[in-house]
Order: C-alpha cells, then sequence, then structure tokens
C-alpha cells in the first residue's frame, strides 16, 4: 500500500467520526438527493455509520466478482484467488451486526469465452476485496460484520423476471454475457451511492480525509461501470444480441425500485431538475442514432450513466440504494430494509 494512502488510514484511526452537526449537517441535508426515506435517514448519524453502509455494499461486490472470477467467496480464498493476488487467509466478514454466509450455487468460476472479460473480472474482484479491506483498516472495532448476502440462481432469475428480460432462468455465472449483464446490474449502483452518500460525511479534519477516500473509491467504482458498459456494447453493437435491450429493462428496473417507499417528508420529496426521473439509463437499444463526423448513422450509447441534461452523475440516497439492493424490501417507511442480495438486511445504522 502506498505511504501516502497509509497515512491517511493511520489519521483516520487515531480520530473518532464525529456527528453531523450545525451548518455541516444543513448542508448535508441540502444535498441529499430526492426522495430519501425517512427511515433510512436518522435525525444523527457518524461518519462511521456512513462507511459501514458502503462496507455493506463492498461485502455484496466483492463476493459477486470473486466467484464469477475464481469460484469462491472473499474468506475463503482458492488457489486461483492467491495467485491472483487475494489475501491467502482470506478477507475477514466479522465486525459488529449479525454475520452473515453468500447464498450461492456456484462452484467454479464463470467459463470465459474472451480474455479481455476474465481479465476485467480478475482485476476488479481483488479491487473489490481490497476495498473491502480498506473500509475495514478504517473502520477498525467499529466495522460491521458481513450480512447474508444471495447471489443464487433463483435470486437472479427473480431479478431477471421483475426486470422483464423474459428469461425464465438466469445466472451471471455460466457465460461471458451472462456475467456482463450480472455486473451491470451491480455497478451503477455503487457508483450512485457513493455520490450520494459524500455530502453527509462531516467537515471536520478527519472528516476530509475520508471524503477524500470516499471520492477515490467512486472515481475506481465508475471506472468500472464504464468498462462494463462499453465491453456490452462491443459484444452486442447492434442489439442482436439482446444485451443492450437488457441493459435498459434493468436500468428501468433500478429507477423504479429506487423510489419503492415514498418519502412523507414534503421538503425531501421536491425532484431536483439535476436529478430527474428516470435517474437510470440503459447502454443503448438502437433506436436512437447519430452521425458522426457526417458519416453513417450510428446507434447512439450512454456509456455514461449522467443526467442527460447536464451530463453530471447521478446520486441517490441511502434509501433509494437500499430499495435498490433489497428489492424494496421496506414494505412500509420505518421498517428495515430486508430481501433482494440482504435477505436479512444490512448490519449498521442504514437499514
Amino acid at each position: 500500500m502506498a505511504s501516502q494512502e497509509t497515512k491517511q488510514i493511520d489519521d483516520i484511526i487515531a480520530s473518532r467520526r464525529a456527528l453531523l452537526v450545525g451548518g455541516a449537517a444543513a448542508l448535508a441535508t441540502f444535498a441529499l438527493p430526492r426522495r430519501a426515506n425517512a427511515y433510512t435517514t436518522p435525525a444523527s448519524y457518524t461518519d462511521n455509520d456512513i462507511l459501514n453502509f458502503a462496507l455493506n455494499l463492498e461485502y455484496l461486490e466483492s463476493n459477486f466478482y470473486y466467484l464469477a472470477a475464481f469460484g469462491c467467496t472473499i474468506n475463503a480464498p482458492n488457489a486461483a484467488a492467491i495467485a491472483a493476488g487475494a489475501p491467502s487467509g482470506g478477507i475477514p466478514i466479522t465486525g459488529t451486526g449479525t454475520a452473515g454466509a453468500v447464498i450461492s450455487n456456484v462452484t467454479a468460476p464463470v467459463p470465459f469465452t474472451y480474455p479481455q472479460v476474465a481479465a476485467y473480472a480478475t482485476e476488479v474482484a481483488i479491487e473489490e476485496g481490497k476495498h473491502v479491506l480498506f473500509l475495514q483498516s478504517v473502520l477498525g472495532s467499529y466495522g460491521v460484520a458481513q450480512p447474508a448476502i444471495d447471489l443464487s440462481t433463483s435470486l437472479f432469475s427473480k431479478v431477471a423476471t421483475d426486470a422483464g428480460l423474459g428469461l425464465t432462468s438466469y445466472t451471471p455465472f455460466a457465460s461471458d454475457a451472462d456475467f456482463l449483464v450480472g455486473s451491470y446490474i451491480f455497478e451503477d449502483v455503487g457508483v450512485t451511492a457513493y455520490h450520494g452518500a459524500a455530502p453527509l460525511i462531516s467537515t471536520t479534519a478527519t472528516g476530509k480525509v475520508i471524503l477524500s477516500a470516499a471520492v477515490g473509491i467512486h472515481a475506481v467504482e465508475a471506472y468500472h461501470a464504464g468498462l462494463i458498459r462499453t465491453t456490452i456494447l462491443a459484444l452486442d453493437p447492434t442489439g442482436s444480441l439482446g444485451l443492450l435491450g437488457y441493459t435498459q429493462k434493468i436500468s428501468a428496473l433500478r429507477s423504479t425500485l429506487a423510489l419503492a417507499i415514498p418519502q412523507t417528508s414534503s421538503a425531501l420529496n421536491q425532484a431536483s431538475t439535476l436529478d430527474p426521473t428516470p435517474d437510470d439509463y440503459g447502454v443503448s437499444d438502437g433506436t436512437f442514432t447519430v452521425s458522426l463526423a457526417n458519416g453513417a448513422n450510428v446507434p447512439r450509447t450512454n456509456i455514461v450513466d449522467a443526467i442527460p441534461s447536464y451530463i453530471l452523475g447521478v446520486a441517490r440516497s441511502t434509501s433509494e440504494v437500499l430499495n435498490i439492493v433489497t428489492a424494496g424490501g421496506a414494505t412500509t417507511a420505518g421498517s428495515v430494509s430486508t430481501g433482494g442480495f440482504f435477505p436479512n438486511g444490512l448490519n449498521g445504522l442504514f437499514q
């Protein structure tokens, strides 16, 4: 690990996370993405709570990529994972809250056909694992345990059904294309989650260091999302394989799920002109075309999942992200979100 990053971690560990108060709290409230649900926006929280929310999501992503690239989970690396750079002793999954296992049918990595897709899966698996380790090192004894995570064929098949993909059974671990679609489900959510959480971090000296680290992770997640979108387009440039259509439907589902539980506070229910509905856009469906350099028309793409009017990245509140990853798991405002990829809910304050 670079010396500067080590110093940042030491600085963070040396200080308790401060509560957001006064002007900082007001700024954070103003910056909340639209329709933030009351049951996941408590009146007071610390920087630890925000980082723990991110840690839950990193547990999910890292296990998904470890299963795809190596056929194992982060806490039990096999020889292939270790050879690629995974810690030989595994990544710890213990901490505060209720620890859970990964529910999965995977016993072997994806049988990749394209070396570049296999390389992407391997690189991202190691990087997401390091995100877990980084957040754990920052949080120390405050870090949450890995909650139960569902990455089973039955869960992914339900997601495919809910999105209207027309698949009776779906697993992202069957082929390159299946993996890319599965990765697409996750990546843009992580980008919007880090963007939405950034304004909630305190303005203390420690908070500024944390914010710098969080922005660094956000940038990496955005690289991942862009690479996934680019690769999907490369494999299915005209949409004839159906992958572009899948991205449209998955984006529509995520946009709908984000608002699964309506906001009861009128002050936070005002839709910002900078964050319209829908707030999620698929790669392309092939129906929109543009002419490049006065040449023939080609399908217009959305490699960058951004607000069309301004090309600004979308930000989601903790509640909107919870609605997506738990498949709208909270039935009423004030209840804990359970279901989807987190069958028993997340660990930490934001639930």
